[in-house]
């Protein structure tokens, strides 16, 4: 049996960018057992996939803010425990940062990553035993699968397969069919004009979608209420976790998100999602994978709410 660790610790977008490399692995490699390094705000996600055995959760961002701490000491003590019970035949760091290469060197096994031309912060290479090439333009799902078949010596195969799973009843109700908007993002340069959102939500409802909004910071859900005020049935639901938010994307009738880790679950999933792209470039990590998906927009340029109308109506979310 082949034992695999991926360190990818976050953010929840860059989680799902690796779980196509996740397959591939346990499609290609023997016997693979694969266990996952993530933030612990993310291990429900990388435990959606079907081919990881283990997630094993770890607090740097947390942990950062509380250094002196006895319980932070005795946490990290816990985690080293983890991390090293397993002897491990490839240990490959896809997040090529300094932070994981850290976390990767304190595991058992042989660590690959990125080379210094390839990595986010190429000093991260200096800790990596086998460092690989691997072109910077590519899309972060093709680094990812590149990586790890360059790891563990296989021909990197045709297709894109997320292998996320997320059965189960709802943890909301909603009335079917239903379109969920993913108006809250990290930054204010990636926002979609809140007048959009509104005349969008709308333009929903008068076909029979109710629009789902939801949220995961106070602030957010206070522009997610701003918007629903517009939208005949709309529905800001109670915060829910990782988990339930998957079971919601994956049975919606469609999903609109501007760039944020949610939508790129919601396409892990198989939903049919529209991306807006207002502060960032989706050719290196736009939607990526089914024949379902429409990335609009990019660096300043937001798409306009006719162009989301069109997506939409292409892809048979919204009949006229």
């Amino acid at each position: 049996m082949a034992r695999i660790l991926f360190i990818k610790t976050s953010s929840l977008g860059d989680i799902v960018h690796n779980c196509p490399a996740v397959s591939d692995v346990a499609r290609y490699v023997p016997g693979a057992a694969i266990d996952w390094v993530v933030e612990e705000a993310f291990a429900e996600v990388a435990a959606l996939h079907a081919g990881v055995r283990r997630v094993i959760p770890v607090a740097i961002r947390r942990w950062r803010a509380a250094l002196l701490s006895g319980a932070t000491w005795s946490e990290l003590a816990g985690f080293r425990d983890a991390l090293r019970a397993e002897r491990y035949d490839a240990v490959i760091d896809s997040q090529g940062l300094v932070k994981s290469a850290i976390v990767a060197a304190a595991a058992h096994g042989r660590r690959h990553g990125f080379d210094r031309a390839s990595a986010r912060e190429p000093f991260a290479a200096r800790f990596y035993e086998a460092r690989h090439a691997v072109p910077a333009s590519l899309h972060a799902v093709e680094r990812n699968r590149r990586l790890a078949a360059a790891a563990l010596g296989y021909e990197l195969p045709a297709g894109c397969d997320y292998g996320m799973r997320a059965a189960g009843e709802l943890p909301l109700r909603a009335r079917k069919p239903y379109a969920v908007l993913l108006t809250m993002t990290s930054r204010d340069d990636k926002l979609w004009p809140e007048e959009r959102w509104r005349a969008l939500g709308a333009w929903l409802a008068q076909r029979g979608q109710q629009c789902l909004l939801p949220w995961g910071s106070d602030e957010e859900r206070r522009r997610c209420a701003r918007i629903a005020t517009a939208i005949a049935g709309a529905v800001v639901p109670a915060r829910l976790p990782l988990a339930g938010l998957a079971r919601v994307l994956h049975q919606a009738q469609c999903v609109i998100g501007v760039d944020t880790g949610l939508a790129h679950l919601a396409a892990a999933l198989g939903a049919m999602v529209v991306g807006l792209y207002c502060g960032t470039d989706p050719a290196s990590t736009g939607l990526y994978g089914n024949g379902r998906l429409r990335n609009l927009g990019g660096i300043g340029h937001p798409p306009a709410l006719e162009e989301v109308q069109e997506a939409l109506a292409a892809l048979g979310a919204a009949a006229p």
